[in-house]
């Protein structure tokens, strides 16, 4: 009985390591974007003057800021995001905002990035339903 208990409890914890690939790569994204945004809010209130976030083809520009002052890409090939441009600041309080991160490969598999405009952007967990 203890031997079944114990295969029990291994294949389990085997089951939880093995996440969609596509899943934890999004996240990582998510998570990874969502410090860059809110640096780039920080730089903006710092400079006094607005800082804009744009996707591109190959991954996003932050307008507004020193060429190379932020990353502008992805760290793999599988993401896209469906925003087209958030306004960061140099406001303390923005309008609500979200970016739903996408994989490529996998297009049911998405992310939403969202902020009140008070808080920091974080990954939303209703991401489902749409709402920020």
């Amino acid at each position: 009985m203890v031997v079944v208990a114990i295969m029990a409890l291994a294949t389990a914890g085997v089951a939880l390591s093995l996440r969609d690939g596509s899943v934890t790569a999004l996240e990582r994204e998510a998570q990874r974007l969502g410090a860059l945004l809110e640096s780039a809010r920080a730089q903006s209130r710092m400079r006094a003057s607005p800082v804009r976030w744009r996707s591109t083809e190959t991954g996003f520009v932050f307008e507004g800021l020193p060429v190379g002052a932020l990353p502008g890409n992805w760290l793999g090939n599988d993401v896209r995001a469906d925003a087209t441009t958030l306004l960061l600041g140099p406001e303390p309080i923005i309008g609500p905002q979200k970016i739903v991160l996408v994989s490529i490969s996998s297009p049911q598999t998405r992310l939403t990035l969202a902020t009140d405009g008070v808080r920091p952007f974080a990954v939303q967990t209703n991401a489902a339903d749409g709402a920020p």
